[in-house]
């Protein structure tokens, strides 16, 4: 293999690889990248048996081959060149690289050990096209939620799936829960649980420079088509629960105000929360069109504060400041709507737009 490519294209693809490529790994070709020239491009992928990527790059092609690379190494290697044009050549096993002055071999495996890289067939596959700038914002406003507890595999991804001709986005961690309306109309039926890893790497791989992100599922496996680069991934095998029983359909008291207002009071609130695991108070009086929230740290003090809102009646819940910051800082809208009906049932936070499309669900504290 011979060929030549520009260093900022090479970095960036083996960066992207280098995440995907497991340290942690008995297999020693998983630690590595492969590199393999197709017509006149070079892909780039590696694979921990998980989730796959892979990326092609523009390179001026001599003779073609394949062959694979510790990850760390090339990554951290070439990202220190110059931004020039870098020329890698393969004779027996040994990678040579060489760029204005920089001359290095970095020993290689034969390409044929690699895993095969998994595919799908699109012809049968679930498919859909999604505006970028919506997809990481979806993406964002549901991977929050979701657990980190391995024992329970099937709450630690987003949940995708079909509900009455539309698409949704949902997780939960048994403590809170996020859903967002996708796509508002669809004829495709998906039940899928996308590993939380995987949303991540997508979101660490996207640019602004990409109008549209393709994804394609089938029963086993989802993929998302970002320009040039791949991300496939297996699902999560199981059930997810069945949680908009959860989310209540109507609410006591009903506070409608700002949320840069909301998220302040709730920072100053956290600040005094921290001893009691977060937990905050929050009042709503309707006579004063107030909303307050009272915290105590028993040896440094306590602090109340308040902002004006549209309060529909009286009442009281306590809640996690942390949970309430990270829903706040990923509503739209300047105006939420905040519901909850006594101290145990779910509190609902939503953006004060007639087509909302997302809300978050926090269970109380008991106070």
């Amino acid at each position: 293999m011979e060929l030549s490519v520009t260093q900022e294209n090479l970095a960036r693809a083996l960066s992207a690889a280098s995440r995907v490529a497991s340290t942690k790994t008995q297999l020693p070709i998983l630690s590595n990248i492969l590199l393999r020239t197709e017509g006149h491009r070079l892909m780039i992928a590696a694979t921990n048996l998980e989730i796959a990527t892979s990326q092609l790059i523009g390179a001026k092609i001599v003779n073609e081959g394949a062959i694979t690379i510790p990850a760390r190494l090339i990554t951290e290697f070439v990202s220190n060149l110059p931004k020039t044009t870098v020329k890698i050549k393969v004779t027996d096993n040994k990678l040579s690289i060489k760029a204005d002055g920089y001359v290095s071999t970095i020993n290689g495996i034969l390409a044929d050990d690699f895993p095969e890289l998994p595919t799908i067939n699109e012809k049968t596959a679930v498919s859909y096209s999604i505006d970028t700038g919506l997809l990481k914002q979806a993406i964002g406003q549901t991977i929050l939620t979701a657990s980190n507890d391995s024992t329970r595999p099937v709450l630690t991804g987003v949940y995708w799936h079909s509900h009455e001709g539309a698409l949704y986005l949902a997780a939960t961690d048994g403590y809170r829960l996020s859903e967002k309306k996708l796509v508002a109309a669809t004829k495709s039926e998906v039940s899928a649980i996308i590993p939380t890893s995987t949303l991540q790497e997508v979101l660490r791989t996207v640019n602004d420079d990409i109008n549209e992100i393709e994804i394609l599922f089938d029963e086993t496996q989802v993929r998302f088509r970002i320009s040039d680069a791949e991300i496939t991934s297996r699902l999560i095998d199981g059930s997810f629960p069945d949680y908009r029983q959860l989310i209540p359909a109507k609410s006591e008291s009903t506070i409608t105000l700002p949320r840069s207002d909301f998220t302040q009071i709730t920072k100053v609130a956290g600040l005094f929360a921290r001893e009691s695991g977060g937990s905050v108070t929050i009042t709503a009086d309707e006579a004063k069109s107030k909303l307050s929230l009272h915290s105590i740290a028993s040896e440094l003090g306590e602090n109340t504060s308040e902002a004006t809102a549209n309060v529909t009646a009286d009442g009281q819940v306590t809640l996690n400041s942390r949970y309430l910051i990270e829903a706040l800082n990923v509503l739209e809208g300047e105006t939420v709507i905040f519901r909850f009906s006594g101290k145990l049932s779910p509190c609902v936070l939503s953006a004060d737009q007639k087509d909302s499309d997302y809300q978050h669900i926090i269970m109380p504290l008991k106070s």
